[in-house]
């Protein structure tokens, strides 16, 4: 079984795209312990069971959040619903700056959701 690293993941990207995950990582860790597993494709944030989940591209990084309910935000695009209370929502950060308080947030209620 092939192991993959966090680091593969940054390999060839732009440097704002570490950032963003610094910055969600650091924000992410004041709920408590937070795992990072590395998949081939992804990198899942971990409590009890995954909260989040990151593709990182190029110039950008994309964060799935799970949710109880749509996160009703126009940053949003997409939404899936993937179980009767389970929920599935894109966002594309481009930047540090776009981890702000709502983001925070709902970060927060996924990890909550995973205890």
């Amino acid at each position: 079984m092939a192991e993959f690293t966090v680091s593969q993941h940054f390999e060839g990207k732009d440097p704002v795209v570490k950032s963003i995950y610094v910055r969600l990582l650091a924000e992410t860790r004041k709920f408590g312990v937070i795992v990072e597993e590395p998949k081939k494709t992804s990198i899942h944030l971990v409590n009890k069971s995954a909260f989040a989940g990151i593709r990182t591209q190029k110039a950008a990084l994309i964060l799935n959040i799970k949710s109880a309910a749509p996160i009703k935000d126009k940053r949003f695009p997409k939404t899936e619903k993937v179980s009767a209370n389970r929920y599935h929502q894109e966002v594309k950060l481009t930047s540090p700056d776009e981890v702000d308080s709502d983001l925070i947030e709902w970060l927060k209620a996924a990890h909550e959701m995973s205890n």
